[in-house]
């Protein structure tokens, strides 16, 4: 078996970063090759360090790193797309909390990398010139579930496959999609979606440029059922629920 080169490049955009030391920053960054991958940029926080500006987050970058005992670390970054400019204003800067938030809790399990990659560009981009930051969230949230392979069911119950047909639904989480009136679990919790809303529903699931397409914003049933949804893949509520639940209802159609 050939031992892995100390050294490597990877693609890369930063997720978070919290000091070490009096000097130096660990990141967070998902790679395009390797997933998450926390690795040290050292003297970072001098004035004059050459790495400072290039790892902003969600900053895109061209990484050099070299492997380490316990954490790799960064030799050089090249700027591939810079974010962070964009995302000053404080909704779209909020959003972007709430994006990174799921990639990060997501990215502890085993799946297609390049692809949960390509989604992240693309919702960044998006993010970046979106009047409407609020929008994307519940977007991505069921587009990052279908890459992952978790994608509810919302074309017919997830039981019985019977066409909903303008009719109510409700969000069968255990099962993994949307029930009928019959099929339904029948708890006083079971978050109830109106026949728009499963038009909703199904409309945000919808393939947009990059997986990600701020068109369409969900009513406040089915922002709920996407966010349910989630939290049942993670097992817990992320940090951010509070925000996300002002960024995603506020202003949406009932």
């Amino acid at each position: 078996m050939s031992t892995p080169q100390r050294s490597y490049k990877t693609a890369g955009i930063v997720l978070r970063a919290r000091n070490l030391g009096e000097a130096d920053k660990i990141f967070t960054i998902f790679t395009l090759e390797n997933g998450k991958v926390d690795a040290v940029g050292k003297g970072v926080r001098r004035p004059k360090s050459l790495l400072a500006g290039r790892l902003e987050f969600v900053t895109e970058a061209s990484l050099s790193l070299h492997r380490g005992r316990s954490l790799d670390v960064i030799t050089s970054a090249e700027i591939l797309v810079e974010h962070w400019r964009a995302i000053v204003e404080p909704d779209a800067f909020a959003t972007a909390h709430v994006i990174v938030e799921l990639i990060d809790a997501f990215s502890e399990r085993e799946y297609a990398m390049p692809d949960v990659y390509a989604l992240l560009r693309g919702v960044l981009r998006a993010l970046s010139t979106s009047t409407d930051p609020a929008a994307l969230v519940p977007r991505f949230q069921l587009r990052l579930l279908g890459t992952l392979g978790y994608a509810p069911e919302s074309d017919a119950c997830v039981r019985c496959n019977e066409a909903f047909d303008d009719r109510a639904a409700w969000a069968d989480l255990e099962a993994g999609g949307l029930a009928c009136e019959r099929c339904r679990p029948h708890r006083a919790d079971v978050l109830a979606l109106g026949p728009s809303d499963v038009a909703n529903f199904r409309g945000l699931a919808a393939w947009g440029e990059n997986g990600v397409r701020p068109a369409t914003r969900a009513t406040i049933a089915a922002a709920r059922a996407v966010d349910a949804f989630v939290t049942w893949q993670l097992g817990k509520r992320t940090k951010s629920s509070r925000m996300l639940d002002e960024l995603t209802y506020r202003g949406a159609s009932a």
